[in-house]
């Protein structure tokens, strides 16, 4: 097992670090840890650079080199600007647990220099969050920065009143959770807009800077912006010499194994399969056919083809407030917001995590605090 970090990660609760409802221990676990009982497995600290098919080796940032038999490749994806990679120190999108801290500093900084600012409008500008996308990370980001101002720091400072804050929510299309039903869009805005949150659906970032974002001959001030817009695949799958789709992802054939290479197997948000959405559920199934096809490979036996199976998409808009489909059914309002926090609760990594989560959220939902708001102040 080789990876950049030491630490597994549970990406759907990374915004909930970012906005200091959760410490990062809470959706995180040691890799070491969660495999130690794995007496065949070896874990390795590394950042894979390249992968030579012909030599069966994979290149580490370093130098060194990884040889393998079997290879599965699961580095899913990273963010894309669009061309314009110049708005990223600007506007930081949300993958890693470094990403999730990054913003949880910006937010709280914006309201600590508020307090200091006398301006009106540099005032304004630090209490105005600009969240860029509302696909289900840019609503459940949205939806939090508006309970933390609302909410969390009532009472807590002197010359602002974080309740006149700002948040700004952009949609290049024609609604919010575009790949969600059209009614529960609807609801979803609803619900978004309740919490206070603006939502501008239909408009394009033209440009962000220092002091704001651009769309078109309009211009919003604001000294905090989060980008939820969009993603690009790992350029590690580049390296596979195997053909790619527009967003970087690598066509893989049926069986997850890229095309001329039956050892090397592509799982996750890095494997392009039609009809497969970039979610979670999907890549778990997909690295569990990689290592059944592995298995099956080594013992000879025929190789399976990859079957989705859809069990719903999920997204939280807020406290008592979510969006859940699954298959025919939908919800909205309060039970969906049920299923979408026992779904999240199950899935943690271990019984540790479950049980600090569920202390978190119990005491913050009876107390709107969030005592996760440590800042750590970049040199």
């Amino acid at each position: 097992m080789l990876d950049r970090t030491n630490h597994h990660l549970f990406t759907p609760l990374l915004y909930q670090v970012a906005t200091a409802g959760l410490s990062a221990p809470s959706v995180a676990g040691p890799i070491r840890h969660i495999l130690a009982g794995q007496r065949n497995v070896t874990v390795l600290l590394g950042d894979a650079k390249n992968v030579n098919p012909k030599e069966k080796c994979v290149l580490l940032e370093d130098g060194d080199r990884i040889p393998y038999d079997y290879l599965i490749v699961a580095t899913g994806t990273t963010h894309s600007y669009f061309g314009h990679d110049d708005w990223a120190p600007y506007a930081p999108g949300l993958k890693t647990l470094a990403d999730a801290l990054e913003i949880r500093r910006r937010v709280l900084l914006g309201f600590e220099m508020a307090e200091r600012e006398s301006d009106p409008a540099r005032r304004a500008a630090w209490l105005t969050f600009v969240v860029i996308g509302a696909g289900p990370t840019g609503v459940e980001l949205a939806g939090t920065l508006a309970e933390i101002a609302r909410h969390t720091l009532r009472g807590e400072f002197r010359r602002i009143d974080p309740h006149s804050a700002r948040v700004m929510l952009v949609e290049g299309t024609d609604r919010v959770l575009p790949a969600y039903p059209a009614d529960l869009s609807r609801k979803a805005q609803l619900q978004l807009e309740r919490l206070g949150v603006t939502v501008w659906s239909g408009r394009m970032v033209t440009g962000v800077d220092v002091d704001g974002v651009s769309l078109g001959m309009e211009r919003i001030s604001a000294k905090t912006v989060i980008w939820a817009a969009g993603v690009a695949a790992s350029p590690l799958g580049a390296s596979l010499g195997a053909p790619l789709d527009r967003a970087g992802r690598v066509q893989v054939a049926p069986d997850l194994t890229v095309p001329g290479h039956p050892e090397i197997f592509v799982a996750g948000d890095l494997a392009a399969v039609e009809g497969v959405p970039g979610i979670g559920p999907a890549a778990k199934q997909m690295g569990r056919l990689a290592a059944l096809n592995v298995i099956n490979s080594i013992k000879g036996r025929p190789t399976k083809a990859f079957r989705y199976r859809d069990y719903g998409q999920l997204a939280t808009i807020g406290r008592n407030a979510a969006v859940v489909t699954i298959g025919k059914v939908k919800l909205s309002g309060f039970p969906a917001w049920l299923v979408w926090l026992f779904t999240h609760i199950y899935f943690l990594i271990n019984f540790r995590n479950r049980l600090i989560v569920m202390i978190d959220w119990g005491w913050a939902y009876f107390t709107y605090q969030r005592y996760a708001r440590i800042m750590i102040r970049r040199e």
